[in-house]
C-alpha cells in the first residue's frame, strides 16, 4: 500500500473572515473547530501514515491551550508556518517521514471533503505522480481594471477552479520546491509542479468542497456537512470534545 502524508495549512491571517475572536481554522462549526472537521477526514484512512497541521507562530499558545489534547490523541504533528503559504508547506515538508511515498496538501478550512473524492485524487496521484481536485468554471468571468470597470470577458471554456487535496509523489514535490526560488509568490503547490514541467491530472471535485473564507461560509458549511457521507472510524472513542473551542 502506498503511504501518504497529509499537510493541512492553517497558518493564514484570516483577514477576510473579519472575526475578532477566531481565525478561520479555529472557528466553531457544528460544535467543533473547522480544522478538526477537516483532519477527521484523513486521520482514519489506512493509507495516511502522517498528518501535519501547520499553524502560525502567533497562534501557538492558543493552539496548545485548546487543541494540544486533540493533537496528541490523533497523533498529529504540529509545525509552525512561515510568511507565505508555500513557506508553511515547505516547513511541513521538512518533517515528512522518510517512508512516505506521496504528500497531499489540503486546506485546513475545507472541512466539507468526502472520502470518495479523496480516494479519487489519491488514485490519480498514484497513477500519474501529480493530481488535484478541481471543478469546471461555470460563471461568466470578467477582467476588470483598478476602477472596477470591465476590460474584457474571459472565455470560461477549459477553465477549472483548483481545489484541494493536491497530491504529489514526494520526490516530485521536493524537487519542485528546490528548483523554484520564487516559491513564495505561488498560490498553490500545483503551480510549483507545473513550473518544473511535470503534468498534473485534474480530478473532478465538487462545489460542496468549499473553502471557508467568510463567516457566511460557516453557515453554508454546516448544512453541507449534514449531507456528506460520514467517514468510517477505526475506534469507538470520539477524540473531539464539544467544548474544545470555547
Amino acid at each position: 500500500m502506498s503511504r501518504f502524508a497529509v499537510i493541512l495549512p492553517a497558518a493564514g491571517q484570516s483577514r477576510r473572515f473579519k472575526d475578532e475572536h477566531y481565525k478561520k481554522p479555529f472557528a466553531p462549526l457544528a460544535d467543533r473547530a473547522v480544522w478538526l472537521h477537516t483532519v477527521e477526514k484523513f486521520v482514519n484512512r489506512d493509507d495516511v501514515k502522517q498528518t501535519i497541521v501547520v499553524i502560525s507562530p502567533e497562534d501557538r499558545s492558543l493552539f496548545e491551550a485548546k487543541f494540544s489534547a486533540n493533537a496528541v490523541i490523533l497523533g498529529i504533528d504540529v509545525v509552525l508556518g512561515g510568511e507565505s503559504r508555500s513557506d508553511s508547506v515547505a516547513n511541513a515538508l521538512k518533517q515528512v517521514r522518510d517512508e512516505i511515498d506521496y504528500v497531499a496538501i489540503h486546506d485546513a478550512v475545507r472541512p466539507c471533503i468526502a472520502s470518495s473524492w479523496i480516494d479519487n485524487v489519491f488514485k490519480a496521484a498514484k497513477d500519474t505522480g501529480a493530481a488535484i481536485l478541481a471543478v469546471p468554471v461555470t460563471s461568466t468571468l470578467k477582467r476588470v481594471n483598478d476602477n472596477q470597470q470591465i476590460q474584457e470577458t474571459v472565455p470560461r471554456e477549459k477553465l477549472w477552479e483548483a481545489q484541494t487535496p493536491q497530491v504529489f509523489r514526494r520526490d516530485l514535490l521536493l524537487k519542485a520546491f528546490a528548483e523554484n526560488p520564487q516559491a513564495s509568490t505561488t498560490t498553490d503547490e500545483a503551480q510549483l509542479v507545473e513550473q518544473i514541467g511535470h503534468p498534473i491530472t485534474v480530478v473532478q471535485g465538487s462545489s460542496s468542497n468549499m473553502k471557508i473564507t467568510t463567516k457566511d461560509d460557516l453557515r453554508l458549511a454546516a448544512e453541507v456537512l449534514k449531507i456528506l457521507p460520514k467517514p468510517q472510524r477505526q475506534g469507538s472513542a470520539h477524540p473531539f470534545g464539544d467544548d474544545h473551542w470555547r
